[in-house]
């Protein structure tokens, strides 16, 4: 019975060439985008999940109430850490550690630039980060010690054992490598290469020393590991007045505990509570995924039940020889599931194909793993699945003829078949314009973004993370740069023109009651808006003409708008516990999220406090000459490390990853399902003609045109096109509006959008139909009717 069943399959398959190419194709090309989209999804929702105890492993995190909102934040007072454990009996233990930053590691004559971790001694005790080699007891309680990974440990040593072996950071201090760990995995929200004490930051940095004692020093990650999975709301019950209670300037400070498990997923905070992240852009693509493939799973509904006329014989003859109605539904489906099987061997083939160049849109180095049972489990779920779904309508509604009717002639199946296969056209185009609207309104918003005024010329703008040596002669570096010819000016600050690393709260004489408002900070010496170039609307920059701007600072517009006084130039502003005084009015500047609105600013004179150099670049056709007279003065003065920049363009573009990610994917996809839906309308559109050939060939004798004729066939497809668009339009709008609705700086959906994807679809439909039914118009109506 199964060996009759396969052979009228490829019966079926070879005597239908062009049905069962569109069949196997469309198929194909919707499992392949599926798996392409479950690579990612997979990816994405694995992040973190290799820690061993990641069920009680949670990162503390600061809900504060300002003027604008509820903030949440990372980062946490010194002394917290020593209290926790005090506060609740569920925590087990508790690790702090500072931000990341890149070192310089020496061993001989190799030097490499890596980024590593400050860590106190339970980090390694909370997560899984293998110990391969070395002390596997405590390898972070000596301030003299270093844990590396795997690759660092090759780089720095060869096929040298790197245990009790020295390294030099930033050349400066040598610490003994204690231990050796396993490379993180990408799908890790810690990236590092080497992980020093936390002891050992103390030591190095007198800010840190200093802020043992300070709770309202807010610089430092906390994490800790609870006792069992059930302790999470108790002990945020216990923990949530720790800050409030030893800060009485902290009267809205609360603390929390955010999951590992939500670190990847639902990064973003709103008032105070988690408000989405990735997790968001997981659905919608898991949603377009089922999307495709039931696009794909529609075509072969369509093309079975309008074929269904040539097996209504074979149905018949099979039932008045004794087959059931169960036989012969076991017999469809089985033969839906043997196609969809011939189609995942060709989409494996298709995604393995595919995947180097889905790499690089994705960032990623996904790959299919044959050796996971769950892959071939998941495979064999998704053809069973597909199979049936697919096979489910053709199966029922050809097994369902009466065999006399059929073998008498009397049973018009195409008509019979016609008005599901419009719903199920009308479906197919709905998800295409849908895709379609999504792509035009995604791009329209990362166009709208990028066009936003920034508030500095971006251009040309090098950035070097500074070091010890750079700082010593820094003044020396800036002159020599600007002799060069090929430097406008440069300067220093805390952090790059393209990011925030510090904010405060501050007050002033005035102000009304209420939350405290939050400043972002920058600290800075002379020359950072000459360099920035940023535009100053009242006063001036710090200029060492002015000895008293160490207690001045500039503000931004939108500062000058929330303290809401005229002539802000001499007024004070009260934070760090001192008063400085307004010197300076300048533009806004977009450091942050391009679609938050801007903050305020404060900019205080603090030579001390600096991470970034700035250069700003002449204008020139030669720029690798101009990097090449940069880099020869860095590398003068601080000739121990290597030259290392970035532009600022560069990182700006950054901060679109996400929706570039999404726009990308996006028109992607969208561009594989309309060429499902057209493989499918091609052959319906071929069916449809080749049914009608008798009619067509007695309107062609009564002097149709052949105008007329290609009208009579589109005006059937263009109806349900139009149908289509109705349907998806308001689905398209609320769903966009959604998207757009979680960047407060957004676009509006153009009017336009919706009848251009609307008329989009339907000139692709007319042009597909039009082509199958200038075939049967031109085609001699003399055969079609030698039969009758």
């Amino acid at each position: 019975m199964l060996r009759n069943y396969i052979t009228i399959a490829f019966r079926n398959l070879t005597k239908n060439s062009v049905y069962s190419f569109i069949n196997i194709t469309g198929l194909a090309v919707g499992i392949t985008c599926s798996l392409l989209i479950f690579l990612w999804v997979r990816d994405e929702v694995s992040f973190d999940k290799f820690h061993e105890n990641r069920d009680r492993l949670h990162q503390v995190f600061m809900n504060q109430e300002f003027s604008d909102g509820i903030g949440s934040q990372q980062a946490l007072p010194y002394p917290l850490k020593d209290i926790l454990k005090e506060k609740s009996s569920k925590i087990n233990r508790v690790a702090i550690t500072n931000w990341g930053e890149g070192n310089l590691l020496t061993v001989g004559e190799n030097r490499l630039e890596r980024i590593g971790l400050s860590a106190g001694e339970d980090f390694l005790r909370m997560f899984s980060f293998s110990i391969v080699k070395g002390d596997s007891e405590n390898p972070l309680k000596d301030p003299s010690g270093i844990v590396i990974t795997e690759s660092t440990a090759k780089a720095l040593f060869g096929e040298q054992d790197p245990v009790n072996q020295l390294v030099k950071i930033d050349n400066n201090r040598e610490q003994k490598v204690v231990a050796i760990i396993k490379d993180v995995p990408p799908q890790s929200t810690f990236q590092f290469d080497y992980i020093l004490p936390f002891s050992f930051y103390e030591e190095t940095q007198q800010w840190v020393r200093d802020s043992r004692n300070r709770w309202d020093n807010n610089s430092f990650r906390m994490f800790v590991e609870l006792t069992d999975d059930e302790a999470l709301a108790a002990t945020n019950q216990d923990i949530q007045n720790a800050i409030k209670e030893n800060n009485e300037s902290a009267t809205s400070a609360a603390l929390f505990l955010h999951p590992i498990s939500d670190w990847h997923l639902y990064s973003n905070f709103e008032n105070g509570k988690v408000s989405g992240g990735m997790i968001e852009y997981v659905q919608m693509f898991s949603a377009i995924a089922i999307f495709i493939l039931l696009i794909a799973c529609i075509n072969f509904m369509n093309l079975a039940t309008a074929r269904s006329e040539k097996r209504a014989r074979e149905v018949g003859i099979r039932k008045s020889v004794g087959s059931g109605r169960k036989e012969l539904i076991f017999q469809f489906i089985g033969e839906s599931v043997f196609i969809t099987f011939i189609a995942f061997i060709l989409a494996l083939v298709l995604t393995e194909l595919s995947l180097p160049f889905y790499n690089s849109i994705v960032a990623k180095k996904l790959f299919i793993d044959y050796t996971n049972g769950k892959l071939w489990l998941l495979a064999t779920g998704l053809i069973l699945l597909t199979g049936i779904i697919a096979g489910s309508y053709p199966a029922f509604y050809l097994s369902g003829f009466n065999p006399v009717k059929v073998l008498k002639g009397k049973v018009q199946v195409g008509k019979g078949g016609s008005t599901p296969r419009k719903v199920l056209v009308v479906l197919q185009f709905s998800f295409s314009i849908l895709l379609i609207i999504s792509t035009i309104v995604i791009y329209k918003q990362i166009q709208f973004v990028k066009a936003r005024d920034i508030g500095y010329n971006k251009e040309n703008l090098m950035l070097v993370w500074t070091t010890s040596e750079i700082e010593t002669s820094f003044q020396t570096i800036r002159d020599e740069l600007v002799r060069t010819g090929a430097v406008q000016s440069v300067c220093k600050s805390n952090s790059p023109i393209t990011r925030i690393f510090s904010s405060n709260s501050v007050d002033w004489p005035g102000r009304p009651e209420g939350p405290p408002v939050s400043f972002t900070t920058i600290a800075t010496e002379y020359d950072y808006t000459k360099t920035m170039g940023i535009k100053l609307l009242e006063g001036r920059d710090f200029s060492p003409e002015f000895k008293s701007d160490t207690a001045a600072v500039l503000i931004n517009k939108e500062a000058a708008n929330r303290i809401g006084k005229e002539n802000l130039i001499g007024e004070t502003l009260n934070f760090w516990g001192s008063s400085f005084t307004i010197i300076g009015v300048m533009e806004n500047v977009i450091m942050g999220s391009p679609y938050q609105p801007i903050d305020p600013l404060i900019m205080v004179y603090s030579p001390d406090w600096s991470s970034t150099i700035t250069v700003r670049l002449e204008a020139t056709s030669d720029l690798p000459g101009a990097i090449a007279k940069v880099e020869s003065v860095f590398k003068k003065y601080n000739p121990a490390y290597p030259f290392s920049y970035r532009f600022a363009d560069t990182e700006f573009d950054g901060k679109f990853a996400n929706i570039n990610l999404i726009s990308r994917l996006g028109s992607s996809f969208s561009a594989l399902a309309i060429l499902i839906t057209c493989l499918g309308l091609f052959g319906l559109a071929a069916f449809t003609a080749e049914q009608r050939t008798k009619e067509i060939g007695i309107r062609k004798v009564m002097g149709a045109s052949v105008n007329s004729l290609v009208l009579l066939i589109n005006k059937d497809f263009s109806r349900l096109v139009i149908l289509s668009f109705i349907f998806a339009a308001p689905l398209s709008w609320y769903f966009t509006s959604w998207f757009l609705e979680r960047y407060p700086y957004h676009t509006e959906i153009p009017w336009w959008v919706l009848p251009l994807a609307g008329g989009l679809a339907l000139l692709l439909a007319v042009s597909i139909v039009s082509l199958q039914a200038l075939k049967a118009a031109f085609s001699n109506p003399t055969k079609s009717l030698r039969s009758e």
